[in-house]
């Protein structure tokens, strides 16, 4: 989870999941930075990619809260590290969004920040070779571009 941009002088967050091999996994951007976003954020990711057996994340305790409240919910005994030096692959992974963003200075909207952002993760999964493959067929690279505007 990162603090990412102001937007009418109020600042957003973007939680961001990552595999171990640097794949990207779910990213959400919330306007607050609290265990009911963190806990939104991990029960989208779950939904989509089962239960992990191992998570690392900051110093957050909105994060241990929300993964706590998922492990109690779910009884699935997921391990917790918070180490600065292992979180790196996310923080390097959420440099090239930040590269992007930065010289944007801010959003004048939460909507269009959340519409930037989806465009931008989108594109590095793309690079990253994670095409959605939807019937049997893969999409051509503009096709997930078109469906965030329908």
């Amino acid at each position: 989870m990162r603090r990412i941009s102001r937007s009418k002088d109020q600042w957003k967050y973007l939680y961001r999941a990552v595999d171990s091999e640097g794949q990207t996994i779910d990213f959400l951007l919330t306007a607050h930075r609290d265990k009911k976003a963190a806990r939104r954020f991990f029960k989208k990711a779950v939904r989509q990619h089962g239960l992990p057996d191992k998570v690392t994340i900051d110093k957050s305790g909105a994060n241990t809260a929300a993964i706590e409240a998922l492990k109690e919910e779910t009884g699935h005994a997921i391990e917790i590290r918070q180490n600065k030096y292992l979180n790196n692959l996310v923080e390097q992974d959420h440099r090239s969004v930040k590269r992007i963003v930065r010289p944007m200075l801010s959003f004048k909207t939460f909507h269009s920040a959340r519409i930037t952002l989806q465009g931008i993760e989108l594109l590095h999964m793309i690079k990253k070779g994670q095409m959605i493959i939807v019937d049997g067929r893969d999409f051509s690279a503009a096709e997930p571009f078109y469906s965030l505007v329908a």
